[in-house]
């Protein structure tokens, strides 16, 4: 069943056409992701469905009844309410029960005997029930912190950008609407909130329309793909994946098509350069059908960002942090932290939001100074840093300069890897940028086209050192894609701080990840790697919980025989056999802990490549853990029985 329809919708901004002709329905199991290129209408064509954005032409159709939710990009919240009185701001009734109930409990926690306030709490606590205010209550706090918002009493005007996007979602969450429209909801979420969400929208029972870069995202969430290609909708079923190859069979098709098409027209003009006479109907058909088939226009493959550009030399010093600590207040952001960047190293910084990420970027790139500490970077050393701010920044000190004179300020002319001499307009050409868009103020760009914009500027100054701080907010998942292949080929370092696990699989091969206390701990391989070894350390730390719980009960078991042994006065002794299999024991025990402590250095130094002797160091790991387990137990029964 359609839940809404677009019939002939048209959209015009002047300098670039949006939707010409566009139609589709929306049905009530529908998880949809929209895809295209920065620029080509994506968020336009959600603000026009939710009623935010007039059409030029054609209409929409939304069934009686139906409730839209719409999440944008930068949601605009009431900055003096709490967090809990944001999520429940279109729930007055529930928030005011709430307020009245948090309220009298404090009343009664400082008088306890006051019969009055315990009646009136009743009451409200009754009222709650009935409006389902507990439910509502118990649900938002459960998304909230599974979000990251632990702060329920936070002043909204107090939070940062990232929180406050977080704060919006949970309040689309919580409303549950017949239709959720999302624009890029896992930016500033860390993996784990995505991994949530992720799952949470897989059990959502009404229809999803949603925007985002993260490609795993889209891989397990949607069940249909709509593509937005230069003003026209194109509607694949399935995810993301089975979009990809059936995006590709049928631009072989068209190719192929196209060719044809090309060979029987040369045929045919070849037949017409030999001055064939008009004499007969067939002769006149065949000329004109020479002539439609000179007009028939193809649908070219869609336009794909190009990067080739400058190269530099890079030496064998490259930057240098020794003993590197930063820290606010009384927070340690980053504690002592050492390592040396090689020529072809390509790193991956990860961990949750605020624990020092960016920080350690500004410090590396000199914006920043430690607190104790030094940095060192190499004389050959040029730095590209693609700040995740970038485009804000952009538009607040040029948002009326031209797309090309802010590009000419970097070079007019530059010569690629290949050797190539071209100008900055075709410069601009390649990243998407049409001519008429490159005399436009920047300003009139999307916000995923300023980053684009920001991310040629940066690239154009042939950096060696190459810093991505979150490269994939905002940008589609086009220009992702040949990004991922540029940085493959690309002569020099990377460093990437990123929550997108797409992006990190296809770029790093080494991880550094934030912990506790600013620590940054070292992990060989890509993100799916790196999970591989938490896993594992997650499981060995449960096994270490169950075996001392199991030591203390055997300890305690050990004491209650020993009281009951004595009380009857009774006492086994071990035999020779079992005299013997204890002293094994003690002696085969510290064995096997030194092969397991080997075993887990061999894991923690593999080559990323190595995926499958990474597989079966953990096979062998988890059968030694079984066996120290079972070795164990065994010596605490007979140490006691010794005793």
């Amino acid at each position: 069943m359609s839940i809404f329809t677009l019939q002939s919708v048209q959209k015009d901004f002047g300098i670039k056409e949006i939707l010409k002709d566009a139609s589709f329905s929306l049905d009530t199991t529908d998880k949809v992701g929209l895809i295209g290129t920065n620029g080509s209408g994506k968020s336009t064509l959600l603000k026009m469905i939710a009623g935010l954005e007039p059409i030029d032409g054609g209409q929409i159709l939304v069934n009686p009844g139906v409730r839209i939710v719409y999440l944008p990009q930068q949601p605009d919240l009431d900055e003096n309410h709490t967090v809990l009185e944001q999520v429940f701001a279109d729930s007055d009734e529930q928030m005011s029960l709430i307020r009245d109930y948090e309220e009298l409990s404090h009343k009664l926690a400082r008088n306890s005997e006051d019969r009055q306030l315990m009646a009136r709490l009743s009451d409200v606590n009754q009222k709650m029930e009935t409006t389902g205010a507990w439910e509502l209550e118990t649900n938002a706090k459960i998304i909230l912190t599974q979000l990251g918002i632990e702060d329920f009493d936070a002043r909204i005007g107090d939070l940062s950008g990232g929180y406050r996007k977080r704060i919006a979602l949970a309040t689309a969450l919580l409303s549950e609407p017949d239709v959720l429209l999302m624009d890029e909801p896992t930016n500033h979420l860390d993996a784990m909130s995505v991994e949530w969400l992720q799952s949470y929208l897989n059990g959502y029972r009404g229809a999803i329309l949603l925007i985002t870069h993260d490609r795993y995202f889209l891989d397990r969430v949607t069940n249909r793909i709509i593509e937005i290609d230069r003003a026209d909708l194109y509607s694949y079923s399935g995810n993301y994946s089975y979009y990809l190859e059936k995006k590709a069979l049928a631009e072989d098709a068209a190719a192929s098509q196209e060719r044809k098409h090309q060979g029987v027209l040369r045929r045919e003009l070849e037949w017409l350069k030999r001055g064939p006479k008009a004499r007969s109907t067939k002769q006149k058909a065949r000329i004109d059908r020479i002539h439609e088939m000179q007009d028939k226009e193809f649908q070219q493959a869609q336009g794909k960002v190009e990067i080739s550009t400058p190269g530099r030399r890079i030496g064998k010093k490259v930057i240098e942090l020794e003993n590197v600590s930063k820290g606010y207040d009384d927070c340690t952001l980053i504690k002592e932290f050492t390592y040396e960047f090689n020529p072809d190293d390509r790193v991956g910084i990860i961990g949750e939001n605020g624990t020092g990420k960016s920080t350690l970027m500004d410090i590396i790139t000199g914006r920043l100074q430690p607190d104790s500490g030094k940095v060192e970077i190499g004389a050959t050393v040029h730095i590209g840093y693609f700040d995740q701010h970038s485009e804000h920044l952009l538009t607040a000190l040029n948002e009326n300069q031209r797309v090309i004179d802010y590009l000419k300020e970097i070079a007019e002319y530059v010569q690629t890897a290949d050797g190539t001499l071209i100008t900055a307009s075709q410069m601009l050409e390649r990243f998407l940028f049409p001519g008429n868009q490159q005399y436009a103020p920047i300003h009139k760009l999307s916000g995923g086209e300023k980053r684009r914009l920001f991310l040629l500027r940066v690239l154009m100054s042939a950096p060696n050192v190459l810093i991505l701080d979150e490269p994939t907010n905002d940008l589609d998942v086009q220009t992702l894609s040949v990004l991922e292949d540029y940085l493959e080929a690309f002569n020099g370092c990377v460093i990437v701080v990123s929550h997108d696990r797409y992006f990190l699989d296809r770029t790093v091969n080494k991880i550094f990840a934030f912990e506790e206390g600013g620590n940054l701990r070292q992990y060989p391989g890509n993100y799916s790697i790196y999970l591989d070894y938490k896993q594992a350390e997650n499981a060995e730390a449960a096994q270490q919980s169950a075996k001392s719980q199991s030591k203390k009960e055997a300890s305690s078991n050990a004491e209650k025989s020993e009281k009951q042994s004595s009380s009857n006065g009774k006492s086994r002794r071990l035999s020779n056999w079992e005299k013997r299999e204890f002293e094994e024991l003690e002696s085969k025990i510290p064995q096997l802990e030194a092969e397991k402590a080997e075993i887990e250095k061999t894991l923690y130094n593999a080559s990323p490549g190595k995926v499958t002797q990474v597989q079966e160091l953990y096979e062998k790991l988890e059968v030694l853990n079984q066996s120290i387990d079972t070795a164990t137990e065994r010596w605490l029964e007979l140490a006691e029985m010794e005793s």
